[in-house]
């Protein structure tokens, strides 16, 4: 390390000092000579403070008092640590969902969502002191809005609605990405899925239909999967299916034999993802968390993927 003349190098610096911890809850411990590693030119009583407290993992701290401190000059004790394993693994969240706006149209014959004021800035302005203001929002819409996840409820009045759905069944889901864009036809059958390991997995279905988002085209003629698909994914063991379309199901028709196969094995769908082209084809964990609501099956969530990199 490169100093000036006449100045110590930080790595041969301590501080020296006493300490008083009180606590919340009665009692207190004193500490006397205390040293302490200086990895700055110099750190505030405060910073002292919190460093005995990290130090000594203290809980229901009241007050801590810095006493007769000095600098000394002494090598350090501690090693410098590197980066641990997990800090030098970066961490990349790629959002699927679409924004949620006032107006939007997800599902032809679905009521738009509406977006206002409950309390606006304006109206909290006498209600408040001067100066502080707050917005309450209000949010009307049905839970097929935006990118939702189905609970089995949805489907079958007996099945678990959003809030009896275990946690692990919605984050961090090993997941594997089944790539149809280009296909022929809009039906997506078994064969699509013959060559993947689904089991226990999230299987996201990358149509490429997502493209049309907020044009007329992303309601006619969108691709789905079959019923053999679905059985097929039941019965391999995938705990979730989500696809970038319009509906997961081929909508000509009232029958909906991929909800029902789906849902009625407890398996999650969700519907009207988006950038599935920016994920690889599996190595990743997928999170989809709705709202907890009892009584309701279907609501937006915020999807995302997680790449350790």
């Amino acid at each position: 390390m490169n100093t000036a003349e006449g100045t110590t190098p930080i790595s041969d610096r301590r501080i020296k000092f006493d300490f008083e911890v009180t606590f919340s809850n009665g009692g207190g411990i004193q500490g006397q000579d205390f040293r302490l590693d200086l990895h700055a030119q110099d750190l505030s009583d405060a910073e002292l403070a919190d460093h005995i407290v990290r130090d000594l993992r203290l809980l229901m701290v009241q007050e801590v008092r810095i006493l007769n401190r000095e600098i000394i000059h002494e090598r350090h004790k501690r090693a410098v640590q590197g980066p641990s394993a997990e800090a030098q693994e970066s961490v990349r969240y790629v959002d699927l969902s679409h924004t949620i706006v006032d107006g939007m149209v997800t599902y032809k014959g679905f009521p738009a969502p509406i977006l206002c004021d409950f309390l606006s800035r304006e109206a909290s302005k006498s209600l408040y002191s001067e100066g502080t203001t707050f917005q309450i929002d209000k949010l009307v819409m049905v839970g097929n809005t935006g990118t939702y996840l189905d609970s089995p409820f949805h489907r079958y009045a007996e099945g678990k609605d959003l809030s009896d759905l275990d946690l692990r069944q919605l984050v961090d889901l090993d997941t594997v990405v089944i790539r149809v864009t280009g296909m022929q036809g809009r039906a997506v059958d078994r064969g699509a899925f013959a060559a993947t390991d689904v089991r226990g997995k999230a299987v996201l279905v990358h149509t490429g239909w997502a493209q049309h988002w907020g044009t007329e085209q992303y309601f006619e003629g969108h691709p789905f999967l079959t019923e053999d698909a679905a059985v097929y994914l039941r019965d391999q063991g995938a705990v979730l299916v989500g696809i970038d379309s319009l509906n997961i199901d081929d909508t000509r028709g009232g029958t909906r034999p991929v909800h029902s196969t789906l849902l009625g094995a407890d398996i999650l769908i969700v519907e009207h993802l988006r950038g599935l082209e920016q994920l690889p084809n599996s190595g990743f964990t997928f999170s989809a968390v709705p709202v907890k609501v009892k009584g309701m099956g279907t609501f937006p969530v915020r999807a995302f993927a997680t790449l350790k990199q």
